[in-house]
């Protein structure tokens, strides 16, 4: 016997019912991308939202860590953000141990390989389970290979997280977690379970947070329907409530660095939670249904069927019955009430879908099916009622927009299957017939698989619709790849993947140390540094651009920066068939810079002057512009994109003949031109997500006078000071004395920066990184400090004295988290001592009846 089974669970039943749930949503999963015609069994990519912006770039630079390849470590991420906090990011992304596996792949099939873990992780939820069902109760070992399967095919797992597959630990962590709740239950496996929990939190500690709340209400059911005494009650709460007290304890290290490094983040917007109407609701439990911030709650018509079935079963106690309904309702409620919905999402509403706990509802959807059928069939007035319900759903369900003319077809289809599978199934059982038994199971997993993969194949598709998509690694990846590394001088000097992204985090993706950089953890002293300078940036301020200026390349270091083409696979992009190629910084300076006497005052609202501060010198010359619409008319407030200004706008100044313009347009959309210039900049602004950077338009004409014509695509407005006159001499210049005041020599190693500098150095050392929170810095044999701060960046007085700067980096939050960890360790070894000498001490008990059955009787 297979003791996380029940008696009378056979462990060749288990392993054949995981087995089957795995290889059902396998299969399922591919032959969906095989009818969408999506990578890898068509052309159309997958990389679709954050899937091409941050899951595969991330899994990128794992690769690279994994092969010794990677500018920086576990604690810094030197490639991204000019100097990124890499550990909290690594506990957000790739905390999974299914994530190690792409170390596997080619480096260039990285696509491949966060496509194959992402199956791994569906097919490990589905036989998780089938392994849980198994154990809450005894029951025919194929269904419960289909309930697996079903709910690891959820619509929440198909459209959501297919393409979050962080988000898929969380599905693997809930029937793991529940399984803890039985082993807790029965006082049985206490060291497996904490394990489990500590791996699910660390593998992703916001849906495993989700998966503990529905574990919890699981374990609550259970002790209510197990007719236990008070104290034996709780005892068995007590001891879940210590089991994951010492799980999540263990995950603290990363837990800890996680949440302090959420508290350093860029804030993004304060969402209000609005429920979608209620045949929106219904419509998520059919196939072939997608909405972008309603509730996936598909789990197949089977699933459905049963769950529906379950009130009426007269052949399942009415404890049971009432006990896992009256939970099904009230998740089902908790999913639409503000207070309940900030609970599930740790008391902040996300900023994208707002439903990301409907895993934990199809679950139980699919934990309330199992119990209709492990009793047996259901008769035919419970199968009956339940088809009334369906089509009381369907009914309400079918004034829903996300109901579209093949979800018909593919819902009466599903319907067919179930209800005949399930028909067969009640008529084998009463008259013994194998053949009929055999046909009701290939009527059900046919249907499922048709029905699932029907339903994956349509969010495949209505995601390309709504969502950016990003092109899977090829020939424009190689070639930024190959130049980059041909130009690579770290850590002399940075390499800038360039302006023109491919995705949003280009850098990890493709090599180099940019500016660029994407996460749910980018630094709120990053984003408002680089938009205080220009920068522009995507997702509420979370994803920042690379600057295409010279002055900012001198002050981050940038002696070699890559310009590519407009990426060919953006259809808002112009076409145009041009190579990169890369440009060289003669004079960069070195990362740590020497200011003697460094200019102290604020940011202003002008990104030139605020450049001119780090630069240390005046280098800009910012003229008076005038906004002219159509008509040659002045437009007040220089607003475009509406009124005389709807299809074109001009601006006019004037600047020293042959210096560099550049157009600060934060909050315009469309192509700026200089008159003269070959080609025109693009600009995209859209309220409040994105905000455009600056742009350089070309060279000033021998008469000084610029015309910048506007074509914008919406309205915006051109600000006060927004043409900025650029004298390269005096840059160079200014890089020059930086040069030679600098740093003679710098090495990095992940969390430890060291820099020699020139004998007498006075003032203050500039480090070219962001002074995010965890840098600490020494002079000499002095003691380590909290770095002081230059315009955000990394400062350290100096007196002269000293030709040493040590500069080392601690995640907030990691010695807490170590703490924690040592502590939840040394508890849990105590506890297996004190386990095992009781043990010892006291005898064995006659009973022949293990108290595990006794519990499972009960139940």
């Amino acid at each position: 016997m297979n003791r996380s089974t029940p008696p009378g669970v056979p462990r060749t039943a288990g392993r054949a019912a995981a087995l089957l749930a795995a290889v059902v949503a396998a299969t399922a999963f591919c032959a969906a991308d095989l009818l969408a015609r999506s990578y890898p069994f068509g052309p159309r990519t997958r990389s679709v939202n954050d899937l091409g912006n941050q899951y595969v770039p991330f899994h990128a630079h794992l690769w690279d860590l994994l092969h010794g390849r990677a500018d920086g470590g576990l604690l810094v991420n030197w490639q991204s953000g000019y100097g990124s906090s890499f550990l909290p990011d690594l506990g957000t992304y790739l905390g999974s141990p299914f994530a190690l596996l792409v170390g596997l792949f080619p480096r260039d099939e990285i696509d491949l390989a966060v496509y194959v873990v992402t199956i791994l992780k569906t097919a490990s939820a589905a036989a998780a389970m089938a392994c849980l069902l198994l154990a809450l109760r005894p029951g025919r070992w194929w269904v419960a290979g289909l309930l697996g399967a079903s709910y690891a095919l959820c619509g929440w797992s198909v459209a959501d997280a297919s393409y979050n597959p962080m988000w898929l630990d969380g599905l693997i962590a809930l029937p793991l977690l529940c399984l803890v709740g039985e082993w807790t239950l029965a006082g049985r496996r206490r060291f497996l379970g904490v394990l489990i929990v500590a791996l699910a939190w660390a593998a992703n500690f916001y849906t495993a947070y989700m998966a503990t709340l529905g574990a919890a209400l699981v374990l609550l059911l259970r002790l209510l329907l197990a007719g236990l005494s008070r104290r034996q009650a709780l005892a068995a709460a007590g001891r879940g409530v210590l089991t994951v007290a010492l799980g999540v304890g263990l995950a603290a290290p990363l837990v800890t660095v996680i949440y302090f490094g959420t508290k350093h983040a860029y804030p993004g917007r304060v969402r209000q939670f609005a429920p979608v109407p209620e045949q929106d609701l219904l419509a998520r439990l059919l196939p072939t249904t997608y909405g972008f911030g309603s509730p996936a709650l598909y789990v197949g018509i089977t699933a459905l069927l049963l769950a529906l079935a379950l009130p009426f079963h007269r052949a399942v106690p009415g404890r049971v019955r009432a006990g896992w309904t009256v939970l099904v309702l009230a998740v089902t409620l908790s999913l639409q009430w503000a207070p309940t919905h900030l609970v599930w999402h740790a008391f902040a509403t996300p900023q994208g879908s707002p439903y990301r706990q409907a895993f934990v509802l199809c679950g139980l959807l699919v934990i309330a099916g199992w119990h209709a059928l492990s009793y047996g069939p259901p008769d035919w007035r419970a199968l009956g009622a339940a088809a009334a319900l369906l089509a009381l759903i369907t009914a309400v369900a079918s004034r829903s927009a996300l109901v579209r003319p093949y979800t018909w077809p593919v819902l009466l289809l599903a319907v067919g299957g179930a209800l005949g599978g399930l028909a067969l199934l009640r008529l084998a059982r009463a008259g013994e017939r194998s053949r009929l038994a055999v046909l009701a199971v290939v009527l059900l997993i046919g249907a499922q698989l048709g029905e699932s993969a029907a339903t994956s194949a349509a969010a495949t598709r209505l995601r390309l619709g709504h969502l950016d998509d990003y092109a899977p690694w090829g020939e424009r990846q190689e070639r930024q790849a190959a130049l980059i590394a041909e130009a690579d001088g770290w850590p002399r000097y940075r390499t800038e993947p360039g302006r023109e992204q491919t995705v949003a985090n280009d850098p990890m993706l493709v090599g180099g140390q940019g500016a660029q950089y994407y996460s749910s953890l980018t630094s709120d002293v990053l984003s408002r540094t680089l938009t205080a300078l220009g920068g522009g940036w995507t997702s509420r301020g979370r994803s920042v651009q690379s600057l295409d200026n010279p002055v900012t390349d001198v002050v981050f270091s940038v002696g070699a920066r890559v310009h590519s083409p407009p990426d060919q696979h953006q259809k808002w992009l112009p076409r145009d068939g041009g190579r990169a190629t890369v440009s060289r910084q003669q004079d960069v300076p070195p990362l740590v810079t020497v200011r003697p006497t460094p200019d102290r005052a604020a940011f202003g609202p002008s990104p030139y002057r605020n450049q001119e501060l780090l630069l240390g010198t005046r280098v800009y010359t910012v003229p008076r512009v005038t906004v002219l619409g159509a008509d040659g008319r002045p437009v007040p407030d220089g607003r475009v994109g509406s009124g005389s200004t709807t299809k074109a706008a001009t601006v006019t100044a004037r600047c020293p003949a042959g210096r560099q313009v550049f157009l600060w347009a934060p909050n315009f959309s469309g192509t700026a031109r200089l008159a003269g210039a070959p080609a025109a900049a693009r600009f995209r602004f859209e309220f409040p997500r994105n905000r455009a950077a600056m742009e350089p338009l070309g060279s000033a004409p021998a008469s000084g006078l610029l015309r910048v014509e506007l074509t914008p695509e919406r309205p915006g407005r051109i600000p006060v000071g927004a043409v900025g006159c650029l004298d390269t001499a005096r840059l160079h210049t200014a890089a020059a004395g930086l040069k030679a005041t600098g740093a003679t020599e710098v090495t990095v190693s992940d969390g430890t920066l060291r820099a020699e500098l020139p004998a007498g150095s006075r003032g203050t050392a500039v480090v070219a990184a962001p002074r995010i929170a965890g840098w600490r810095c020494a002079t000499g044999d002095g003691p380590a400090r909290p770095a002081g701060e230059f315009h955000g960046l990394i400062a350290v007085p100096l007196d002269g004295g000293s030709t040493a700067l040590t500069c080392t980096f601690h995640p907030p939050g990691l010695r807490l988290g170590t703490a924690v960890g040592g502590a939840s360790l040394l508890a849990l070894a105590l506890l297996g001592l004190l386990t095992a000498l009781r043990r010892r001490r006291t005898p064995s008990p006659s009973t022949t009846t293990p108290a595990r059955e006794r519990v499972t009787t009960a139940l």
